[in-house]
């Protein structure tokens, strides 16, 4: 069994606190020593209270089920011996009222572009099977009750360079 450790700070400062104008910035520091701002997301709690240029706990959420998705991914990749050259994804998580009525992240969609060189590239069908066994291994996607969606796209290394060349982050 494993448990991952981190530290999460928040300080009054000089601010009144009780008439609910507080600063909602704090900070996540983690096992390696990366400190990230975090902060309520301002579709929730309105700028000045929080920190729109912070990291909020729903983007982390949805980026921690993309990551996760990812890793098990390119793992996977690699033991089939498919040579991965590049690997995006926009997620989108979607949040309202559950069953129960109360706010919750209702659905995350990834939707990874994946770059694979070399004589030996996956099928649609094994590049699929590749998204549908990396979901099933990932354990952020396995802890939650919110649909994860995976809706992957496959390019070939020639088609990347013109992605590329028209905006998309390398």
């Amino acid at each position: 069994m494993s448990s991952y450790t981190l530290q999460v700070r928040w300080a009054r400062g000089e601010e009144a606190f009780r008439d609910n104008l507080y600063s909602r910035r704090h900070h996540w520091t983690f096992d390696g020593g990366v400190e990230v701002v975090a902060s309520s997301s301002p579709s929730v709690v309105p700028v000045p209270m929080s920190v729109a240029e912070a990291v909020d706990p729903e983007e982390a959420f949805v980026a921690s089920l993309s990551s996760c998705h990812l890793l098990w991914f390119l793992s996977l990749a690699a033991k089939r011996k498919f040579c991965v050259d590049h690997y995006a994804d926009t997620p989108v998580g979607t949040m309202g009222p559950n069953a129960e009525g109360r706010t919750a992240m209702l659905k995350v969609v990834l939707r990874p572009i994946v770059t694979f060189s070399g004589a030996l590239v996956p099928t649609s069908a094994e590049y699929i099977a590749l998204h549908h066994e990396a979901h099933a291994l990932c354990f952020i996607a396995n802890s939650v009750k919110t649909d994860v969606i995976v809706e992957p796209t496959l390019r070939k290394a020639e088609e990347a360079g013109s992605a590329l060349s028209d905006g998309e982050a390398s």
